[in-house]
């Protein structure tokens, strides 16, 4: 009876040991045999798609139009934000606070170049007597023109819908 149970035993670890990775292999590659179907039935129902596609385009006539980018000028950058209405009213309050002796000026700190294309405009205190006092930062697009006001809390520019909200919000 003792020789008759280890036969079992060995029957049993041998099981383990063929028959359970025969079945694991055998039920990977069923898998992966209805995984490869289904992604050749997509790529082809997508060949499908382009070539309608492409057969309902074909009596259009394609036009190529040549878009001209205008990129502003250093002038243009800086008048666009000096006519801003925040800037303006700002101008006007320095101005009327200091009974006139104090100016606010704006000047282009830095033009386009590669790797930034933004004009970087400054607007400040222009006080005779003191240091220049920044009052705000912003970049404007070259080409088209967009203006982004810097965000001194966060260090970074946003839009100037964002950057009026801000102000609102602080005040």
């Amino acid at each position: 009876m003792v020789i008759s149970l280890v036969s079992i035993l060995k029957f049993k670890c041998m099981k383990r040991i063929i028959l359970y990775p025969l079945m694991t292999v055998l039920f990977v590659g069923i898998a992966g045999k209805m995984a490869m179907t289904q992604v050749a039935k997509n790529q082809s129902d997508k060949q499908l798609a382009k070539t309608q596609l492409v057969a309902a385009l074909e009596p259009v006539s394609v036009i190529n139009i040549a878009q001209n980018t205008k990129n502003i000028d250093e002038k243009t950058a800086l008048n666009l934000v000096w006519k801003l209405p925040l800037v303006q009213r700002k101008a006007k309050e320095i101005e009327q606070l200091s009974k006139r002796t104090i100016k606010v000026s704006a000047i282009v700190e830095s033009v386009p170049n590669p790797n930034n294309p933004y004009y970087t405009v400054r607007v400040f205190e222009d006080d005779p007597n003191n240091y220049n006092f920044t009052i705000y930062w912003f970049r404007v697009f070259q080409e088209t023109g967009v203006i982004e006001a810097l965000d001194v809390v966060e260090n970074r520019y946003v839009s100037l819908d964002e950057w009026r909200d801000q102000i609102r919000r602080r005040n």
